[in-house]
């Protein structure tokens, strides 16, 4: 089964934003018309023309919602009890861009979140039009599509008709990614936000399958989450290596070249040892996209030290949910770095590479 990055682009404050007021407009207007179209799920399950399979995850849905509120303490209001059906498969078209010779992202400021190293459009036309400006400064860059945002709750998101083309497994995943959003957000960390909503969605799907009699998807929730850390080793690594390049005396001619010279190896190491490892998912798309600093730091945001936040879990023993509740708490109480934070509980585990 393929799986890609679709979890969680963040677009919380392009209404508020005073960037540039062209695209605050179209991201408000775009947001209002998807709103407005959308139904509570409960009509749509009370609808007899409603497809079985649209009526299954609709449901699978409200009892992950239910399961986030009530087992894991997740702040949910009224997210995820509405459903918006979109007229194509892609809600946003994310766009980022990083410095070719070193892993600095370009970035975004919006209200509330801070500063993000991606930027949403509901325009491909408008995505790419921002591709070339970025280009045009010698940066490396990347487009992706989208399926799912979050609004951090403070709005109410509806379930997008793009999310129900995947499996069970990762749809309960997503919906618990999104939800701990909600919970839990540190403004100008997207690499922290992500990865911490990666490890949650995925242990939080493990729970919600393994609870009951669900053995087929436990086993898939299990084998996803063991195919996320192997991606993350993966991917850490060969961050760490291109690191030590960037960080060495040598001219950006010079490194451009032996950067080449990485991401070759890392394309051979990937298709011939790491891939034949996975258990569910595949990760196709880091085979068939182009390799530059700014797929990497995309892909990084979802994956940086994955391992760490296992740690942690395994370490505490507190259970997922009480894990997020001294996450969040200790955070808050210490004021230090959330990394920080979570290698105390890891009890002192030292710096993961990538």
């Amino acid at each position: 089964m393929s799986r890609i990055p679709l979890l969680a682009v963040l677009l919380t404050g392009i209404v508020l934003s005073a960037c540039n007021p062209l695209y605050v407009m179209r991201a408000g207007y775009e947001q209002a018309r998807i709103m407005s179209a959308t139904v509570p799920i409960g009509e749509v399950l009370a609808d007899p023309e409603t497809p079985p399979d649209t009526r299954h995850k609709l449901v699978l849905v409200l009892e992950a919602r239910d399961f986030a509120e009530r087992e894991m303490g997740l702040n949910v209001g009224d997210s995820y009890t509405t459903f918006a059906q979109l007229r194509s498969d892609t809600l946003v078209h994310v766009v980022s861009a990083a410095q070719p010779d070193r892993f600095e992202a370009h970035t975004w400021w919006f209200p509330i979140v801070g500063s993000v190293p991606y930027k949403g459009f509901f325009s491909e036309s408008a995505a790419r039009r921002e591709v070339r400006r970025l280009d045009e400064r010698g940066l490396d860059t990347h487009m992706r599509p989208a399926g799912a945002f979050s609004t951090l709750g403070w709005f109410n998101d509806p379930l997008y008709s793009t999310l129900l083309r995947h499996g069970d497994v990762p749809l309960v995943n997503t919906v618990i990614h999104e939800l701990l959003h909600n919970t839990v957000w540190i403004p100008g960390d997207a690499a922290f936000n992500e990865s911490f909503a990666n490890f949650v969605g995925a242990r939080g799907a493990i729970d919600f399958f393994c609870r009951g009699d669900r053995p087929d998807e436990c086993r898939q929730a299990r084998d996803l989450w063991q195919d996320d850390l192997r991606f993350g080793a993966f991917l850490g690594a060969m961050v760490a290596e291109l690191d030590e390049l960037y960080e060495s005396d040598l001219s950006m001619g010079e490194i451009l070249v032996r950067r080449e010279e990485v991401f070759e190896r890392a394309r051979k190491i990937f298709t011939e040892e790491v891939q034949p490892g996975f258990r569910v998912a595949t990760f196709a798309a880091f085979e068939r996209a182009p390799l530059n600093n700014a797929t990497l730091l995309s892909r990084r945001l979802y994956y940086h030290r994955l391992d760490l936040f296992e740690q942690a879990y395994r370490t505490t023993g507190l259970g997922l949910p009480a894990l997020v509740r001294r996450i969040e708490e200790d955070i808050d109480r210490s004021g230090d770095d959330p990394w920080t934070v979570v290698e105390r509980l890891a009890g002192g585990m030292g710096a993961s590479t990538g």
